[in-house]
Order: C-alpha cells, then structure tokens, then sequence
C-alpha cells in the first residue's frame, strides 16, 4: 500500500474545524454525523464565535483544541483553509478531511495555493482528502465525516460525486445491499484514488469497490490497484463520467480522432479486470449480480421461463448483451423431459409451457439439471415465478408449493451464476432467492447486463512494461516517420523522397513500376488528391508529377514502388499518448474509409504480439481476413508484429502525440506499411 491510511478510517480523537449551528451549513450536517460516532472517537467541535453546537461545547480556535488530534474535518470558507490545516497539523493530525472548495478547481492560483498546502500536509506525515469533498464514511468503525448516513454494507464506494452517492445508497438499499466505506474524492489533491483503492481491497470489511470517476489523474496507478484488488477477490466496477468526449478534438490523424476517452477507459478496465458500466443502476445491478461470488466459466446461457413470449424475448436480450443462447445437448434435453411435462420445451430457451401452474417445483426440477450439465455457464430465469406467492391471480393456493421451489433453488445454487427476472420481484418467492444472493429483477435487460458483466471480469491482457525512453523523435516529416518506423522492424515498400524532376527520373530507375506518386508536405494527402497510383512507366510518373506540381506545389515528393494489392486487407494501426494512462495503441480496419467504418480497438500500449492478434480478432469485420469469397486467408501474425512494433515505439518516445500506418496492407505473405505519420506534442 502507497500509504497507511488508518486515521481516514478509525481516528482516535476527531476535530471538525467550522461546526456551526446554522443547518444550512455544512459545518452543522458534518458536526451532527461526526457526534454519532462519539461512543468510539472523541469529537471536539471549532467555532469561531465559540459557545455550544448541537448541544456540545466548542473552542473558537483550532490551537485551543486539546492534542493530540488524528483527523481533522475542515469546513469553513476558503479563505481561511489554509491557516486551519496549518492548525491542525501544529496539533498532530495525521488525516484531513477537506470539505472546503474554492482551491485546485477554480484555476492557476487556486492550484498553486493548493499544492503549497499539499507540500506542507506531506511534510508533517499527514494525508488530506480533497479537497472541494463531501466527506468520508466508514460503517464498520462508526466514522461518520459527510453530510448523509449510508446504509451499512460491504461495499466501498468512492465518488467525485456526493450526490451520486446518495442515490447509489438507495439503490443498494432496494436491492438488500449498503456501504462498508464512502470517501468523496474531491480534487483529489493528495490522497488518489490509487491509495483508496488499495486500501478498500484490505479493508476485511469490504467485499466490492464500486468507483464513480471523472478524473483517474494516474491512470496506469489506476490499473495497477485495480487489478492487484481483482486478483486478490474484491471485484471493482467502474462509472467513468465524461467517457464519450473525444480524447483530442481537431486531432492531427484518424488515430486521434478515433481513439476516444471512453476507448482508453475500457481499454483500462479490461486490463485490470474491473467491470465497467454506464449508469448508477447498472453499477447497483452489477454488483448485486456479484454477491453470488461464482465464477463462471465462459458466456453460454440457458434461459428458463414458463412463458413463450418472455423466453423469446430473453434470448434476444441475452443475445444484445453479448451472452450465447446455445441449443442444449441431447443428454440435457433428455434429462429435462423426465424432470418436465410432455408440452415443455427443452432446446433453449426452457419453456415450461404452463407447467409452472400445476406444479410450481418444475422450475426447481429444471434448475437442478441445467446447473448440473455441461452444456452452459449461467443461467437466466425469466418469466411469472413469484406470481403463484405474490397474492394476485387468484393463484395463492401455489404459494407454498412455489416458496418450496425457491428453497430447493437456493440450496442448490452450484458454480454457475443465475439471474432472476420476476413480474413479481417483491413475492416471497422471490425474496427467498434475493435473500439467498440470488439477484432477481423486475426487467429483463437488467438481469441480461448483470450477468453479462460478472461473466466477464478476468483481464483480458497484462500490462507490458514501459521500455526505456529512447532519443526524442526531432524530425516528424513522411520520410523520418517512415524511416524511424522501418528501423523499428516495420516492413515498407521502397521509396524515394524527390524535390525535382531530374531527381524523378533517378527514382524512376532506382525502382520497380508500378509507381505511387505522394505529395509531401500535406496532413491527408489522399484527401487533397496528393495521391496518385498505378503509374506504368517513367513516362507517367513525370506527367503525374507536373500534374501535382501544378495543383499542389508540394515541397517534395516521394516515389514508391506500387504494393501488390490483389487478396489484400488494408488495416490501420496508431498510437495516442493520452494524457492519464500514456500510451495507447490501435488497430483497425484502415484506408480512406476508416473514420467511416470506425471498426476498431484499442489497448494501452505497449502489447506484445499475442494481445496484438486479440485486438485484430475483436474487430467487428475480423472476418474478412480470412478465407473470403475465394481469397485466401491474410498473415494476421504478420499484422500483430506490426501492432506490437508501432506500440513499442510509441511507448519509447512520450515526445510523441500521435503516430499511425494506414493503411498497413495485409496479405496471404505478410504485412507492408503504405503510409505513415509522427505528430509531436
């Protein structure tokens, strides 16, 4: 762990600096929570004016509080921050809480008030949280230093919004879930979310990580604290605010503007292994999903329901979440006709067909065997279970029945994870799974996406180490980009760089026509008609060369030998230096229409060649390297050298903004780069 972070969570003696007996002030919310916990810390109130707040004593000046103290709360106007963390370092704090704002977000002078005043927290041995924070909660040790309870838990929350937290707390409320530990990260001047995390993953209270974020600051900290709490069995799931915006608006190459913040923050997460998700209730969904803690073994789902319409309409949703419906096997089939009646249905979906209504326990028979067999990794319920308990339907005489199935269903939960989708998810019926961890929910989408996720947390790829830090790149033209990429191990077709025509016709000699002729000089010179191939001869080379003199007037030129384009693929492969989590690498599909296709992935870089091959087999239109209509199937080897090649490179050279190949030409015998571009910061 970065640091100990214990006086956060379980002070000795706490000082809340700006108590006030004003309930419109934070000073009065703090102070009321911080006093629930006075049985276990002692708690000294500041007041300016001195006198009682909410009944207690105060002091009118932090140096009359009695020392030592472990944590001081400070929520007084910004003008008088500094001089009250001062104060409570002189008095021994070893935590702030800084609830003031004012600082490190309203521009260059409030940073550079803020970090003088880190500097000093630091050099006293102290840790701060936020500043511009709405506090810290631990359940668990009765440290109550924000505005709001939050229903007991095993889940640390850590948010960049208060408010947020206040309506996760419900949702886990409504789902039987609450919080271990809460911290508001604020500007997270001093304390990251880096250190929350680590410290989370070794709370013994804490049994999930749930992270709402608008700013990882140390983005490869980031996934390293991430993973390292994966690996050790505290799942952590991710709401990243902001994540849509492009990375580098007006950006200098299709890398750029491709390669998007909410890309490198999957990117991230699937490294680490974190879940990501994209709303408040999804994120409460998921981790409700979790509490089951079995781990499954791939994506195949079994659908079971007792209804036509609701087990159509699962596998459809199922399928939208990116789960398998597979048909099941003739033994499973087999086994659920002797556990069903005659009208069931048994491929997948499971359709009870009405059984559920004479005999509420098919559902529990039909459960026991898709848990059993071999030919799936989860299991969605959906459908009318909970209705025969749920007092509606004149179909009460079913409770028991159907309280008995839901019993044998939560004896019996096995290794492979279920989610519940109920039109009466209040039923008893369904509170006995709830309450045996099985999640149920009132839509089917949320149940798909639930199991979705937690079907899919393992890291999909480690992180490389960064390489050495090589001679910054001084020459950024077509040629030097070429050239450094060539050096790196990146295969080019030959070429000439020319400014004149006497200079042509020496290219011209030198090399095999086919020709390409590229004007220089130009950021897209395909765009602007730069660009001119399948010259035949010297003869053409030049008229194309006047042509574009005549049209352009580029500084220079360059004359390439033409690339055998017949079974060929054209990718594009590109690196972004982004701005939390360094350097990121992207593949693919490339040539003039890439901004159009926009069929891509994206992984931080550097990755090797094995992770490179994963990131070509993601994309959407993968299968176009393969055999294809009569071609034969392209050296995807070939390409993942190149993706690892260009990764590396971008690694080594943090000078660089952004730098691509499109296209790369992939064909049956290997890989060749057409292009290429440096863009430097």
């Amino acid at each position: 762990m970065s640091r100990d972070l214990g006086a956060l969570f379980d002070p000795a003696s706490i000082a809340v600096i700006g108590a006030s007996s004003d309930p419109a002030k934070w000073g009065n919310a703090v102070a009321a929570q911080a006093l629930r916990g006075a049985d276990r810390h002692r708690v000294q109130l500041v007041n300016r004016r001195g006198g009682e707040v909410l009944g207690q004593p105060t002091v009118a000046s932090v140096s009359d509080l009695d020392a030592p103290i472990d944590l001081a709360v400070i929520a007084v106007p910004e003008a008088g921050f500094e001089d009250a963390v001062d104060g409570a370092l002189a008095k021994g704090a070893r935590a702030v809480v800084a609830i003031t704002a004012g600082l490190g977000e309203v521009g260059a002078h409030g940073r550079a008030r803020e970090d003088a005043l880190i500097a000093r927290v630091r050099a006293a041995g102290a840790v701060l949280v936020g500043p511009n924070c709405l506090g810290l909660v631990d359940n668990t040790t009765a440290t109550y230093l924000s505005s709001n309870e939050f229903v007991p838990g095993e889940i640390a929350v850590l948010s960049q919004s208060g408010n947020l937290a206040i309506e996760l707390d419900r949702l886990f409320a409504a789902r039987g879930m609450g919080m271990s530990r809460f911290v508001s990260l604020g500007n997270q001047a001093d304390v990251s979310l880096v250190e929350l995390i680590e410290s989370c993953a070794a709370d013994p209270a804490t049994s999930a990580i749930a992270i709402y974020v608008e700013d990882f600051r140390v983005g490869r900290g980031f996934v390293a604290a991430a993973a390292a709490a994966v690996a050790d069995g505290t799942p952590v799931v991710v709401l990243a605010a902001g994540a849509s915006s492009a990375a580098a608006r007006g950006a200098a190459s299709h890398t750029g503007s491709l390669t998007s913040d909410a890309a490198v923050i999957s990117a991230a997460c699937a490294v680490a292994g974190a879940m990501q998700v994209y709303t408040p209730r999804q994120l409460a969904d998921v981790l409700l999903a979790l509490r089951a803690r079995t781990t499954p073994r791939g994506r195949r789902v079994a659908v079971l329901t007792d209804g036509g319409g609701h087990g159509v309409i699962a596998c459809d949703v199922a399928a939208a979440a990116g789960l398998d419906v597979p048909a099941l096997g003739l033994d499973t089939q087999a086994r659920l006709r002797e556990a069903l009646w005659p009208q069931s249905q048994v491929e997948n979906p499971v359709d009870l067909a009405g059984a559920g209504e004479m005999d509420p326990e098919s559902y529990a028979r039909a459960y026991a065997v898709l848990q059993s067999c071999d030919d799936v990794d989860a299991i969605l319920m959906t459908g009318y279970f909970g209705g025969y308990s749920s007092g509606v339907d004149g179909l009460t005489g079913l409770g028991p029945a159907e309280c008995a199935a839901a019993k044998r269903i939560a004896a019996d939960l096995g290794d492979k994870p279920v989610a519940v989708q109920s039109i009466y998810p209040e039923a008893p019926a369904c509170r006995i799974l709830a309450d045996s961890t099985v999640p149920v929910f009132a839509a089917i989408e949320d149940a798909a996406a639930a199991l979705a996720a937690v079907i899919a947390p393992a890291p999909t790829a480690s992180v490389l180490p960064m390489p050495a830090a090589s001679d910054p790149v001084t020459a950024t033209d077509y040629t030097a980009a070429r050239n450094a990429f060539a050096a790196s191990g990146i295969n080019f077709v030959p070429a000439r760089e020319v400014c004149n025509a006497d200079e042509l016709a020496v290219a011209a000699a030198d090399l095999r026509a086919p020709y390409v002729l590229k004007a220089l000089g130009l950021l897209h010179k395909s765009d602007a008609g730069g660009v001119v191939v399948g010259l035949k001869s010297s003869e053409e080379l030049l008229d194309a060369y006047t042509r574009l003199v005549e049209k352009l007037d580029p500084p220079s030129f360059s004359v390439e030998e033409m690339a055998d384009l017949k079974h060929g693929v054209e990718l594009i492969v590109g690196a972004r230096w982004d701005p939390r989590f360094g350097p990121t690498v992207l593949v693919g599909m490339g040539g003039t229409a890439t901004e159009v296709l926009r069929d891509v992935q994206v992984a931080l870089a550097p990755v090797d060649e094995a992770e490179a091959a994963r990131m070509i087999e993601r994309l959407r239109t993968t299968a176009l390297l393969g055999d294809y209509r009569g071609r034969p199937a392209v050296d995807v080897g070939a390409a993942a050298r190149a993706v690892a090649l260009l990764s590396s490179y971008a690694a080594a050279h943090p000078e660089i903004a952004e730098l691509e190949i499109n296209p790369l030409l992939v064909t049956p015998f290997g890989a060749t780069a057409l292009d290429a571009r440096i863009v430097k910061k």
